[in-house]
């Protein structure tokens, strides 16, 4: 009867769990300010490549206009300022380079997990969610880059299948998640020469289009010839999110409580063990959640999205029973983590895109019906920087969820087209 219940309460939320395979205006204080843009780093790291690639081990996944589909490891400069290695796909047209070589479309995946089992390399490019049905969006889109003439660099991020197992990934640190694009490209250009061209665009879905946008602003670190990103429903003001998606849930009915604080405890668990990457001796995890739930939360570092948001759900689905059908006095965060000093550096700070003047192209899609990227975090973040004299092609549709914002605009054609804009630039 139990395990009945918990498949219908995680059936509502069958979204968050594909998707993510995603003061009323938030706090920016101590943001950087516009006028003088922080200096970047130019890659410098020498012989990035590290060995031969390495065949995809999903041989069904390969996109058919793929020449080659491989896992590449490379060198990248780590959050904690130290080169380190991380893992990135490549796959290669089966078309000849033309003249200046392949353009280089990265694809920057959304939330999976910080083990290194949640990879996108070690999985898997067609999802299946709990009813079995499949999502061939990821699949297609990267065929129909290749197919157009494009490499595409899909990359794992910081700490997401890297070959010494003991890294955690950084979750939500945009500077990690932009060197890990960077540096990938600049390990492309290299492994490949010639073959590649120096123009490179992002395409990202939530924490991925967060980190395209970090991507735009780190770009120069390339040393190569940026043009643009495409985020979809882009991760941003988590502070915000979780504040209104608390506010909301107070007056929810039980099951509907179990949905959402499923979904926020899950992404709440990953950001506190991407935490814990940059401050391995604080007691994240108890710093942010109530016993026991702190033990749930510690799981982050070994389960993927889905695994982890059943871990959860269920938890609450045993007290649930145990307590006459309520949820009342259910421990969840500990009151007022949100001011913790480290949490609060995390969401002011290290995780918020669009701090600092960005003069390439930004193309941003948001649905109106999203759930987990809040319409208004991402309007509120759309606002700010376009005061601060930020160009941003703004797209909503209220009829978009967080699925469905990446799947009707890949099928329909617009992410391509957007994609060949701005190459041509």
């Amino acid at each position: 009867m139990k395990l009945n219940l918990l498949s219908v309460l995680l059936a509502g939320s069958a979204v968050f769990l594909v998707a993510c395979n995603g003061d009323d205006k938030g706090t920016n204080d101590g943001a950087i300010t516009p006028e003088k843009p922080p200096e970047v780093e130019v890659n410098n790291i020498q012989n990035p490549v590290v060995s031969t690639p390495v065949a995809y081990k999903f041989t069904q996944d390969y996109p058919p206009n793929a020449a080659e589909s491989v896992v590449m490891t490379y060198k990248m400069k780590g959050i904690l300022g130290k080169e380190t290695q991380a893992t990135t796909l490549v796959f290669t047209p089966r078309t000849a380079p033309p003249s200046g070589g392949w353009p280089i479309v990265v694809w920057a995946h959304g939330t999976t997990g910080v083990a290194d089992s949640c990879a996108p390399s070690q999985n898997s490019l067609i999802s299946t969610d709990r009813e079995g049905t499949k999502d061939d969006t990821i699949y297609q889109t990267i065929d129909n880059f290749v197919k157009e003439g494009y490499l595409v660099v899909a990359p794992d991020y910081e700490g997401l299948g890297e070959p010494g197992g003991q890294e955690i990934h950084p979750y939500k640190n945009l500077k990690s998640e932009a060197y890990s694009i960077t540096d990938a490209v600049v390990a492309t250009k290299s492994w490949l020469g010639n073959k590649v061209s120096n123009r490179w665009v992002v395409v990202g879905v939530s924490q991925g289009g967060h980190a395209g946008l970090g991507a735009a602003q780190y770009a120069a670190r390339a040393n190569m010839d940026y043009k643009g990103v495409v985020a979809l429903a882009p991760s941003n003001n988590m502070e915000m999110i979780v504040q209104l998606s608390e506010k909301k849930l107070e007056t929810a009915s039980v099951r509907d409580k179990v949905v959402g604080y499923t979904k926020l405890d899950a992404l709440t668990a990953f950001m506190a063990a991407g935490l814990k990457s940059v401050y391995p001796n604080e007691p994240v995890y108890s710093m942010v959640f109530k016993p026991p739930t702190d033990k749930i939360a510690e799981q982050a570092e070994s389960l993927c999205i889905t695994q982890l948001a059943e871990t959860f759900a269920g938890a609450m689905v045993n007290y649930i029973f145990k307590n006459g059908g309520s949820l009342d006095g259910y421990p969840r965060k500990v009151d007022g983590y949100l001011n913790n000093p480290i949490v609060k550096q995390l969401l002011d700070k290290d995780s918020q895109p669009l701090q600092t003047i960005i003069k390439t192209p930004i193309i941003i899609y948001q649905g109106g019906g999203d759930t987990i990227v809040l319409p208004q975090a991402t309007d509120a973040m759309v606002e700010k920087a376009r005061s601060l004299g930020i160009k941003i092609d703004y797209r909503t549709d209220p009829t978009w969820n967080h699925t469905s914002v990446a799947t009707i605009n890949a099928k329909n054609g617009k992410i391509l087209e957007d994609v060949k804009g701005l190459l041509a630039k």
